[in-house]
């Protein structure tokens, strides 16, 4: 094949490679109709990576109109780097969920590391200081030597770009599935404090005005890195390492500083950073918001490798690298701040009047093509819906409820799945403690980290139940944001708003797209009920393996919460013996989803728990009240295993015991998953208040020094075993799944 260089407009066509960059027969002819002519081989790459879904989201802006993105806490809702929220005081908070999945399923460690990387830019490039990492896991079996490979790879690799880095890896969750087998999620989520004054944008303003280039070289990885995330993986999938950046943290450390000097000199007009399609999509997206053109000189590009094309430069995802738009005449006082830390910045073009996007090398125009057709008019898809007969199928089934008669062998199986055992040999590889801030450390029902200087404190989580999420995308999108929501409220915070990770197979299975559709229409249903605007986000699409075999649909929720005064922060743990224990909620026979029904059957059918999202709403309220008044110990969100596994993770902490009494169907009152129900633990001196303030509260028995976990059912002990026992068989399945050779 003749090099890129000597690749005509005509054998493009002829040949069709638009389409080896992921560009449709009637993509290429919408192109050739925006420029009046047939585009040369890099401007057919600058139109491939925006138009790609990761960049453009072309099969899912009709869905993520339905968001309520607005509201009177909301400083930058979606369109930034990051959204930001406000916390009073003139401070704010920047956050923001990205993927990662395609570059962690063929490159796990650089895939996962650089998935660190790429959202902490996204959060400091708004001008914030990034405070706390979290991210939000799925994969498969671990009995599957690749997915105990993946697993293993990808936490270290976060391990690594975030430990080096110097921000705490505070929380998260990981989740194991079949449905993950042949393709990894790995979404990374950052969280920054910021002060108003300081917030930044990324727009290329002012006519005249310098470009200038910052931070690490560009070199030939990541290219078609943006494409690559939105296509199916296959056998050849590989062959895409190249695809996949390699990550420096200790650049990015020396960046985050340098960037965070720099937005306190008036000469800075705009910046952001070069994600997903590099130097393309920070220098048209810039250009394209402000209104204005650009002129860049690729030869000025600082370069890692020798002889590198424009093609290959626009297109690379090299890690570590800024673009900032810069007062004309003041590029030196902008240049000294970076070579401070010994950092690359240098002048590579200047913001025109033509609204147009126009590249030199060598002495020639490689590319001039319309900045907004870039950024804005990539095509929309409203692509076709169809409900899945497995729906309709598991809608007509009976309530399943299954038959247990050994209650206590049945709660050790459950601690001992991967999806609820312990998680310490995960958060154990990350440092949570870096910076001095982080208060309640992964474990808990939501990571806390106090802000500096104040009174105040952020919790903050990531969920998602993709089970409920396939049996009932509705229902299960309702269910995740709700989910997150209590996990903030047991922690002793207000719900501020949510940032979403949206990953789905291919758009264009209706069948897929139906999914999508309706987890969207549920979330945002749950959002404007809990006043939870969506404030940032991602898509992720065509996370399917070999043979087209869809993942679950998975949309994650990041969410954080304010919390007034650190004296309300809250712990899932229990205090101590002879407190009383409260079940907040009605529980009703709800399996569908469950993880007790995926252990006993081996897969997920039947009717998501239901939700009522104004009792969601109206509990939480109480819960929180009543945390706010100092009349709560501990306060856990009833989850994955129900009330059995919820009871057991809240003794761990001290291995104290309980004596609880459960009435009706005993299988149903351990181990349904029925929603909005919380667990709490109160002093007996307050048990009165405690039950004004919480109408829901039903008193199911006390907190015990014996170490000994009892259930009991009317007079018949039911369940009775030694919580070091539990506790021991819940911190062992992980380690024991990793180390075996299975």
């Amino acid at each position: 094949m003749p090099s890129m260089l000597e690749i005509s407009p005509e054998q493009i066509e002829e040949q069709r490679l638009y389409s080896e960059m992921g560009l449709s027969d009637d993509e290429f002819q919408s192109i050739k109709k925006i420029l009046g002519r047939k585009p040369n081989y890099t401007e057919t790459g600058l139109f491939s990576v925006m138009w790609s879904e990761h960049c453009s989201y072309k099969n899912s802006k009709p869905l993520l109109r339905k968001f309520p993105t607005e509201g009177p806490q909301v400083l930058q809702g979606p369109g930034e780097g990051a959204g930001i929220i406000d916390i009073g005081d003139e401070q704010a908070v920047v956050f923001k969920v990205e993927s990662h999945n395609h570059p962690s399923a063929v490159e796990p460690y650089q895939g996962a590391a650089t998935g660190v990387g790429g959202i902490l830019r996204d959060v400091f490039s708004m001008g914030a200081r990034p405070v706390a990492l979290l991210n939000s896991l799925r994969f498969g079996s671990l009995q599957q030597p690749r997915v105990k490979y993946l697993f293993e790879e990808v936490v270290r690799g976060i391990a690594g770009y975030g430990n080096c880095v110097g921000v705490p890896t505070v929380g998260g969750e990981v989740q194991f599935d079949d449905a993950y087998n042949g393709n990894p999620l790995v979404n990374a989520m950052c969280v920054g404090l910021i002060d108003h004054k300081d917030i930044q944008k990324g727009i290329a303003a002012g006519v005249g005005n310098t470009v200038m280039y910052v931070g690490a070289k560009t070199g030939r990885d990541g290219i078609h890195g943006a494409t690559f995330a939105s296509e199916e993986l296959s056998e050849e999938s590989e062959e895409k390492r190249p695809s996949v950046q390699v990550g420096d943290p200790f650049m990015e450390k020396l960046l985050i500083e340098a960037c965070l000097d720099v937005i306190h000199h008036d000469a800075l007009v705009g910046i952001q950073d070069m994600g997903a399609a590099g130097l393309t999509s920070s220098a048209s997206e810039m250009a394209s918001k402000a209104g204005t053109g650009m002129t860049m000189n690729l030869d000025h590009v600082p370069q890692r490798e020798q002889n590198m094309t424009a093609y290959e430069m626009m297109l690379s995802e090299s890690q570590e690298r800024m673009l900032l738009v810069v007062e004309k005449g003041r590029e030196e006082e902008i240049a000294q701040v970076f070579r401070k830390y010994n950092l690359e910045a240098v002048a590579v073009g200047e913001v025109t009047d033509t609204k147009r996007f126009r590249l030199e090398h060598h002495g020639e125009v490689v590319a001039d093509v319309p900045v907004d057709s870039l950024a804005e008019d990539a095509p929309v898809y409203h692509q076709p819906s169809k409900v899945p007969a497995y729906y309709e199928e598991f809608q007509a089934m009976e309530n399943y409820v299954p038959a247990i008669t050994d209650y206590r062998q049945t709660l050790i199986e459950l601690l001992k799945q991967p999806t609820i055992a312990s998680k310490e040999w995960v958060y154990d590889q990350y440092d949570s403690m870096v910076q001095t801030n982080t208060v309640v450390t992964p474990g808990s029902d939501a990571a806390v980290i106090r802000v500096r200087g104040t009174n105040k404190a952020l919790a903050m989580t990531t969920d998602c139940n993709s089970r409920y999420i396939y049996v009932d995308p509705e229902a299960g999108g309702k269910i995740a944001v709700a989910e997150a929501a209590r996990n903030i409220v047991c922690s002793g915070g207000r719900p501020l708003g949510i940032t979403d990770g949206l990953n789905f197979g291919s758009p264009e299975n209706p069948e897929i797209f139906w999914q999508m559709e309706k987890s969207v229409e549920g979330m945002s249903e749950a959002c404007k009920e809990l006043n939870t605007p969506v404030i940032s986000g991602n898509v992720s699409l065509y996370n399917e393996s070999f043979g087209g075999k869809a993942i679950y649909p998975t949309p994650i929720v990041g969410m954080v919460g304010l919390i007034d005064e650190t004296g309300h922060i809250t712990q899932s743990h229990v205090k101590q013996s002879g407190d009383l224990i409260y079940i907040v909620g009605e529980t009703n026979p709800e399996f569908g989803g469950s993880e007790l029904q995926g252990m006993l059957e081996g897969r997920h059918f039947g009717k998501a728990p239901a939700i009522d999202l104004e009792i969601e709403s109206h509990r939480q309220n109480q819960v929180l009240t009543a945390i706010r008044s100092g009349l709560v110990e501990s306060a856990h969100d009833l989850a994955e295993g129900g009330l059995g596994v919820a009871l057991a993770e809240s003794l761990f902490e001290q291995e104290l015991g309980c004596e609880v009494y459960v009435d009706g169907d005993v299988t149903t009152a351990l181990f349904s998953e029925t929603q909005s129900r919380f667990m709490i633990s109160v002093k007996p001196d307050n048990k009165k208040a405690f039950e004004q303030a919480v109408a829901d509260a039903r008193l199911i028995g006390t907190v015990t020094h014996d170490g000994i976990y009892r259930v009991k059912a009317g007079d018949q002990l039911v369940l009775e075993e030694q919580t070091s026992v539990l506790k021991q068989t819940w911190k062992g399945a992980i380690p024991c799944l990793v180390k075996s050779k299975a």
